[in-house]
Order: C-alpha cells, then structure tokens, then sequence
C-alpha cells in the first residue's frame, strides 16, 4: 500500500530510509496493540453512521486476522510501508475493500500511534509491577530462611556493624516492593484513552471518546487533546524513570554479589549453571550474568536519559521526533524485564555459607556495640567513643548471635519486622487489572487471553 500520507509524487529513496528508520521492525511490538485500537475506534465510527454495521463488522473480523498473523510472526511490515499503522491499514483494503479505506476517518496517525503505545505501556507497567513485587517476595523468603544467620555489616565498603543475611535480603526486598508500587501509580497514569485527539486537535466529528476509551478497557479519557500529544515522549520516559529505579536497586544487589561471592569472602555462592568459563583459564567460574546487570542497569538509564533528550525543546503540538523515542522504549523495557528474570534465577539458587559469615565477624565489628553498652551505665559516649576507638586491639571478639538477639528495635537484624503484605498487595492489584484489560480485549476481538506485550 501506498503510504498514509501519500499524494502526487514519491519519496526520495534516501528521505524514505532517514524517516522511516527502524520503525518498520519494531513496529511488530505493537500489530496486536493497534489492531485493537482500530477495533475501538471502528465502532466508534459506527456509532454516529460512519460506518455501516456490516463495515464494522467486516473490519474487525479484517483486525481479528491480523492479530492471529502476529501471533503466528506471520504479518510483515515492510520499509515500504514506514509502519504497522499503514501495514495495517493495507490489509484491511485489500481484505474488506471500501471499508478499509474508512477506518482513517476522524484518526490521525498520531493518536493512532499513542493509542497503540499506551495500550502497550499500560499492560507492561502492570506485568513489571507484578514481576517486581515476585522479586521482592523471593527475598522475603530468602530473609526469613536466613533470618538468624550472622553477616558483617559495611559502610564504606569496611567492617562497620553486626548484620544479618535476613537484614541484608529484606532490605533489598522492601526496596522492591516500593519500586514495584510506584509501577502501580505509573500504570494508573498511563490508564487513559488518547484515541479521538488525532494530530493535536480534534476533529469536527461526533465521536464518544469515553466509549472508545471503555471499549478498550481504560480508567478515563486522557481529556485535554493537545495534552493527549505532549504526553507522547513525557510517558514514555516515567515509565523508564520506573524501569530505571528497579534497575538500580538490581545493580546494587549484583555488586553486593559479586563482592560477597568472592573466594576470598565466600559468604555466598552461586550455582555453577549461573556462572560462565574463561576461554583460556580453566578454573574460571565468572559471575557474567552480575557483571552485565550492572551494565544493563546503565542501559535501562540511558534509554530513560534518551527519551528525555528528545522531547526536552519540543514545541506543543506533534513533531516526528517522537518516533525516535519508540526505539529506546522497547530497549529499557525488554532490559528491565529480562534483569528481573535473571535476578529471580539467581536468588533460587543462591548458596548461603553460614560458616563463612561468622567467621568473617571480627572483633572490631563490636566496638560500637561496647561502646554503646558502657554508656548504659552512665559514661559519656564521646569519651567512651575515643577510648575505645584508640584501643581497639583490646576490643574481644564477640557473639554474632547474641549481638543480633540485642538488636530489639523494629527494621534491625533482631527484629526484622517482615511484611510481605507490601508484595502481596502488588501482586493482587497488578493480576486485578491484568484481568479486567485481558476481559476488555476479548469483548472487542473475541480472542482469550490476548495480550499486547510479548518479548
């Protein structure tokens, strides 16, 4: 097909690839996604006559095949075709004829576009929330399996506090179970419908927005229609800033890692299957899977960091560099989701060694604790502070369970105060609203169980 926009002359062959770019290949993210769109927006147009019962009909059972071809990796887009959205559009002439050449009607490709992101972006927000808060409860677990169990604690990287695996794992836990809630609120926000703003300002046709919208399963109506447009990039990048904070809490938890999975630290260990070999020293068993989170973890910013960039002196109203914002959304997304799933794999199969903490509990990691337990009897804490700091050969080694058994006050290693109810609350809501979009696809398609947001 001829593109959307197409007239009385062609494209100059080197413009067409500069545009186009690599929008034609990752456009395959989102077939499913504008297919329903159209669905939606199709009887929207049957609602005030533009289009006849039979040519909704028509076009949506046109749209029905579509997503099953996807779902086959059987619906081609070509450069030729720019996008899905022509692709699409292509299809549905040659299937349903006249029809097809109506389903532009009272649609621009810019909303066109947004609706299909944000159906995909809404459903990814609330799938990453629920991996998220799964993470969080692996460690919950993993907490409580090794609540009692002795760890040195550490600022600056030097022997600071006594600790606890249960302290370390829950930490990182709770950290989690907060990013995968603000996910929560970043998909609540992303659940409204831009469908009927087309290129920024409406059209003089009698479309129910708030039908389209309920058809498709979203909260409300993104309501200003040019706001509807300058969301496009701004969305794009909180949901990054979201990936973003998992991210970094992931890069945290992989250098602790690979610190603590030192042979000469050996507190913990890692499977064999999760590490890799050297390609000339035998003995390697290298921890690539930590290293390269860490790296993925850089990756997921500078897509939220590019996004940004883009939009950052745009004027109000459409402008094309949004298309350059698509390719970093894919990247950080697909980053995001694969560092969760590499971090599940490797909290299973974590190896505690219970011997190797305690022993690495030396004497000077009581000192505050006797510093702290002379002062009970009336010393002053700084003198204390300094005798003791000057002594510190004289300091003996202590008991690490009975210094975690002291630790009383709710969040310390003696009380970790565990609530998985932080995770569970995600995971609940998350599968709540997963449900109820899966329902409104299969009212507009008929389809089971269809979803947008596949890697």
């Amino acid at each position: 097909m001829s593109k959307l926009w197409q007239k009385d002359y062609d494209l100059d062959s080197l413009m067409e690839t500069f545009t186009v770019g690599d929008d034609y290949i990752l456009d395959q993210h989102l077939v499913i996604a504008d297919a329903l769109g159209s669905i939606a927006h199709a009887r929207g147009l049957e609602k005030p006559g533009i289009l006849s019962e039979e040519e909704t009909a028509e076009l949506t059972q046109g749209l029905i095949d579509i997503i099953g071809l996807r779902l086959q990796d059987d619906f081609p887009i070509h450069k030729s075709d720019e996008d899905c959205h022509t692709a699409i559009e292509g299809f549905l002439v040659k299937r349903v004829g006249e029809a097809g050449k109506k389903i532009h009607t009272g649609r621009s490709r810019n909303d066109q576009v947004q609706t299909a992101l944000r159906l995909w972006m809404r459903e990814f927000a609330y799938k990453l929330a629920h991996k998220g808060a799964v993470l969080a409860t692996m460690l919950f677990d993993f907490a409580e399996k090794h609540r009692d169990v002795p760890m040195p604690g550490r600022t600056h990287m030097q022997l600071a506090m006594p600790s606890s695996v249960g302290l370390w794992a829950s930490g990182y836990a709770e950290e989690l179970a907060d990013e995968s809630k603000h996910l929560l609120s970043i998909a609540d926000l992303l659940d409204q419908s831009p469908l009927g703003s087309a290129a920024s300002y409406g059209v003089p046709l009698d479309l129910d927005r708030n039908y389209t919208s309920s058809l498709m399963g979203f909260s409300r109506v993104q309501n200003n229609v040019l706001y509807a447009n300058n969301s496009r990039g701004k969305f794009e990048a909180i949901l990054l800033d979201g990936c973003d904070y998992l991210g970094l809490t992931l890069s945290k938890l992989a250098q602790d890692l690979m610190i603590f999975t030192l042979p000469e630290i050996g507190y913990f260990s890692l499977p064999k299957e999760l590490t890799t070999g050297s390609s000339i020293m035998p003995q390697k068993k290298n921890p690539d899977g930590l290293e390269l989170a860490r790296s993925r973890s850089s990756v997921i910013s500078s897509c939220a960091f590019r996004v940004k960039s883009i939009i950052r002196s745009l004027p109000s109203g459409y402008n094309r560099d949004f298309q350059d914002t698509k390719g970093a959304l894919f990247e950080g997304t697909k980053a995001t989701w694969l560092l969760l799933e590499i971090f599940e794999v490797m909290i299973e199969g974590l190896i505690v060694h219970e011997e190797a903490l305690v022993k690495g509990c030396k004497p000077e990691l009581y000192a505050t604790d006797l510093v702290l337990k002379r002062s009970l009897a009336g010393e002053s804490f700084r003198d204390l502070y300094r005798e003791v700091g000057l002594h510190l050969e004289e300091v003996l080694p202590g008991d690490p369970y009975e210094a975690l058994r002291e630790r009383t006050s709710v969040g310390t290693a003696g009380n970790l105060n565990i609530d998985r109810s932080r995770a569970g609350k995600v995971i609940r809501e998350s599968e709540t609203r997963l449900k109820a979009i899966q329902a409104s696809y299969e009212a507009l398609s008929g389809l089971k169980q269809l979803e947008v947001v596949s890697f």
